[in-house]
């Protein structure tokens, strides 16, 4: 069984060389000759920003450095002020990248440019980033779209990444067990107050689909984060049905700005 295993690489391996020699590789982002498929070019990679410590415990806000943290917990883990204030209701959040314009390079065709081929590039950084939290995760649930949003874009980008992280991490995912019944207005230019009060309501689970919540360890799957408005609307329908806890994983998250320019 070992070695057909082996074998079996090899012969991916040996694949993905003839690939490369008759399909010269192209970047995912800007489609200029990159070293290989699904991989960025390296002006394309050097302009991410990838997440890592110092950020907070809790809603994953990065930090310029641990003195921007507003405490410390038990753990020697920080927590950014607003969490230390009023700590969101899922558990923690995760992203790979910071929302800035490399990321928006793969994010924006991904999301509004029919370029779905980039989910799988996309869910392998998020692997990496939430690690922790795809190992105490029991169900990977994408964040849902209102159905004529859905039909205006033809996909769910957030169903298409809890798919790929699916694959990598083996963990069932399902992609119409929450759903978003009431259509919500941008929320770009709303505070995060009038956020919380235009979701109210927007997310629900079908009454027979509860017991495939209760006890569960869910990982909530999306592309951006940015306030955590939406996922603590969908957190709080699934605690009130019995999950046992929720965290959020997303492809990139914006930054603080109180935290930016702070020295």
């Amino acid at each position: 069984m070992v070695n057909a295993l082996g074998g079996l690489r090899k012969l991916h391996g040996f694949g993905r060389v003839a690939l490369d020699a008759l399909l010269l590789p192209r970047c995912v982002a800007c489609g200029e000759v990159s070293l290989s498929h699904g991989a960025a070019c390296p002006d394309c990679f050097a302009a991410l920003t990838p997440l890592s410590e110092p950020q907070c415990r809790c809603c994953g806000t990065p930090f310029l450095h641990e003195g921007q943290a507003a405490g410390m917990d038990d753990a020697g883990k920080a927590w950014c002020g607003r969490c230390a204030e009023e700590p969101p209701i899922y558990g923690q959040a995760r992203a790979a990248y910071l929302y800035d314009d490399g990321s928006k390079r793969l994010l924006l065709p991904f999301k509004h440019g029919d370029r779905t081929e980039l989910a799988l590039p996309l869910a392998r950084q998020m692997a990496r980033a939430g690690r922790e939290l795809l190992d105490h995760a029991d169900l990977l649930l994408p964040v849902p779209l209102h159905r004529r949003r859905l039909m205006h874009r033809r996909y769910n980008q957030a169903a298409l990444l809890a798919r790929q992280l699916s694959r990598l991490s083996g963990i069932p995912w399902a992609p119409n067990l929450l759903l978003r019944p009431r259509r919500t207005p941008p929320l770009g230019p709303l505070g995060a107050l009038a956020r919380a009060e235009v979701l109210r309501g927007a997310f629900a689970l079908a009454a027979r689909d509860r017991p495939r919540i209760d006890g569960r360890r869910i990982l909530l799957v999306d592309d951006v984060l940015t306030s955590g408005a939406t996922v603590s609307a969908c957190t709080a329908v699934l605690l009130e049905a019995g999950a046992r806890s929720v965290d959020v994983l997303a492809v990139a998250r914006v930054a603080d700005p109180r935290l930016v320019e702070a020295p």
